[in-house]
């Protein structure tokens, strides 16, 4: 970049208050719009000023005072963070100590006048020409605030869901943003804070300007961002131009040409070495990083490359002696850091410049004053072969023309104008105090909000806890039901396991090669116990063993049954029952009108072993033959019966004239 600041490309607002006062009502400004070539002039409201620099986002606005634009440094500090990215505010009369605006406009060769706009107009052409100190409240840090865009309640489940939510629209919109911020290059700090679901909030800390930064400020349903400069401790001044220094460039030519920057105390600033630069590119090199007092060579004469650009700079040469020796260039750089030989030779002829010069730096330092720069000194003295004495005396003959300082000449003030004056100086320390039990009373609505949240995640907590608990008491008391469950089908299991082992025998009964055992075993039949003729029983000994067609049963207690229990009996079908004790009269007829055979168990020699039983076939036989003969006689005096029944009510049923005759 050139010395002249490029905000010629845009606009430059100059501006000098008119009338009035910026603690007052409505000051009046006078504005000049000034591009470079043409100026334009106007009178403007204060409201009207800050509606033309949001409108046209003007490169500087260049004041001689910049408290004639904010009444105090809180006002200033808000007057800076609301212009927009882009635009500064430029004091031409300097920093922390201000010069007069006549002498600044004077030394530049700026036209001057006590006229307001021609004071704006003096501001804007001084900023134009790269004069003054930019104010600034902000670093080049920017905090970028990611954070719950509502509030997450009081609790409950549905607000347990609800602060999930949001807390997982926070965390991916953070991370959205970190993906922004790593596709735009920018270097960060992120410091998450993890809540319930995802994040409550997410902080990015960016090395750089809300310009440079591809998100902007957004609310937007459950997670809102903010963004914010940081400030800076007070109000700072930067110069608007870089300021350049003069120092001493070594130079070493060749296929790989090395550059050199050193201070005219002696200290290396700044070594290139590159194959690919051409003269112009090191020459833009040198200017970002000083003026040049002195160029030099480690051989002599001096390469026509170095001289090319020693003209350049219109700046001294040094060349040594001799081509100084490899030993002497390593014992004068052994303090310092280098890449390869050729930085090491362009730092060697940079420092002998220095040492040859050394003494003559020193002179001259001790007779320019404190107050007065080294640099321009050095450079007519050096590059022009003036004298310290005669260069000073025109440095402080340009420096003593008279200070024409402006000032705004008050009339003597009335009783009454004292009298607002007063209140108002009491309106404003009232209105500090204010600003400052705000500020406490927000500090302490934070801190509310900050307990709030904490009251909040304590509840979730406990909450969380209780739910867990809970779990846990209904796990217990489902692995307790389910042990229940498994004794119980272990005890099954076992009782099934004896059942089936009876089955087995019983099956084995049934179906024993009788021709392989022995004689005693010939000619038995199993036999299958019920224990009491009721309902439970017969299914019991169902489940146990089984019931099946043509079995021989045997009833240990047969009294007490009803017609649908011996119905259920008779059911099963069985190739007789034998009984102990006696049928109710309506379970024999049941058994009778299906036709099973029943005896008395007495009849029949049974063997029982544990629940198994077993008796003889051919007594089973005689008891079902024994069974026959009876059910043949009790048939036929139930026909007997029937037929005198039948008779007996044909009798009633005749007319009396028949019965009598």
């Amino acid at each position: 970049m050139s010395d002249r600041t490029a905000a010629l490309d845009a606009v430059i607002f100059g501006v000098d208050i008119q009338s009035g006062d910026v603690r007052g009502d409505a000051p009046s400004y006078a504005l000049v719009k000034f591009d470079g070539e043409e100026l334009e002039r106007d009178v403007v409201t204060y409201r009207k000023l800050r509606r033309l620099i949001d409108d046209e986002q003007p490169a500087i606005i260049a004041t001689d005072n910049m408290y004639e634009l904010a009444e105090n440094k809180d006002a200033l500090i808000h007057f800076l963070g609301s212009l927009p990215a882009g635009t500064r505010l430029v004091q031409v009369t300097g920093g922390h100590e201000p010069e007069p605006l006549s002498r600044v406009a004077s030394r530049h060769g700026v036209p001057y006048g006590k006229d307001p706009m021609k004071e704006a107009e003096a501001a804007a052409r001084l900023a134009a020409a790269n004069v003054g100190q930019v104010v600034s409240a902000f670093t080049d840090t920017t905090e970028l605030k990611v954070a719950r865009g509502r509030s997450t309640g009081s609790g409950g489940w549905s607000e347990d869901r609800y602060t999930r939510r949001i807390h997982g629209s926070v965390k991916r919109r953070a991370r959205e943003v970190e993906s922004e911020l790593d596709d735009a290059g920018l270097s960060y700090e992120r410091d998450a804070t993890e809540k319930y679901g995802g994040f409550s909030n997410a902080i990015f800390t960016i090395e750089g300007r809300p310009e440079d930064i591809p998100v902007s400020t957004e609310r937007s349903g459950d997670v809102r961002i903010e963004i914010e400069r940081q400030r800076r401790d007070g109000v700072e001044f930067e110069p608007l131009a870089k300021r350049r220094d003069h120092v001493i460039v070594g130079i070493d030519p060749g296929t790989t040409t090395a550059v050199a920057i050193v201070g005219v105390e002696g200290t290396v600033f700044d070594v290139l070495s590159t194959r690919t630069a051409d003269t112009a590119e090191i020459i833009e090199w040198i200017i970002e990083r000083g003026r040049p007092l002195i160029v030099a060579a480690d051989v002599t004469p001096m390469p026509e490359t170095v001289e090319k650009i020693r003209r350049s700079f219109d700046a001294a040469d040094w060349v040594p002696d001799r081509d100084l020796p490899v030993d002497v260039k390593q014992h004068r750089t052994r303090e310092e850091a280098y890449d390869n030989d050729h930085e090491r030779d362009a730092m060697a002829a940079a420092l002998g410049a220095f040492d040859a010069h050394r003494d003559q730096f020193e002179r001259i330092a001790t007779k320019v004053p404190p107050r007065q720069d080294l640099g321009p000194v050095l450079a007519r003295v050096i590059g022009e072969e003036e004298s310290v004495e005669t260069v000073l005396a025109d440095l402080s003959e340009d420096d003593s023309t008279e200070d024409e300082e402006h000032e705004h000449v008050e009339r003597e003030l009335t009783e009454d104008e004292r009298r607002i004056r007063q209140l108002e100086g009491q309106v404003e320390r009232l209105q500090d105090h204010v600003e400052t039990l705000e500020g406490t009373i927000q500090q302490k609505d934070d801190r509310i909000e900050e307990f709030e949240e904490k009251l909040s995640e304590a509840r979730s907590e406990q909450r969380r806890k209780a739910r867990q608990n809970r779990e846990v008491t209904r796990l217990e008391r489902e692995n307790n039901r389910l042990k229940r469950e498994i004794d119980q089908k272990d005890e099954k299991i076992e009782d099934l396991e004896g059942t089936l082992e009876r089955l087995k025998a019983l099956w084995k009964l049934d179906h024993s090669n009788f021709a392989d055992v022995s004689e005693k075993k010939a000619g038995l039949v199993p036999v299958k116990v019920i224990e009491q003729f009721t309902k439970g029983a017969i299914k019991t000994a169902d489940e146990k063993f089984g019931l099946a067609e043509d079995d021989v049963i045997f009833l240990r207690d047969a009294s007490g049954a009803g017609r649908s229990t011996a119905q259920l009996l008779a059911d099963v079908d069985p190739k007789v029952v034998l009984r102990n004790g006696q049928f109710s009269e309506m379970a024999d007829q049941v058994l009778f009108s299906n036709g099973i055979p029943v005896a008395p168990a007495d009849l029949v020699t049974i063997q029982e072993v544990d629940e198994l039983a077993v008796a003889r076939e051919s007594e089973v036989e005689d008891a079902i033959v024994d069974w026959e003969r009876r059910a043949d006689e009790r048939e036929r005096q139930q026909s007997a019966e029937m037929v005198d029944r039948l008779i007996s009510e044909h009798r009633a049923n005749r007319p009396e004239d028949m019965q009598n005759s």
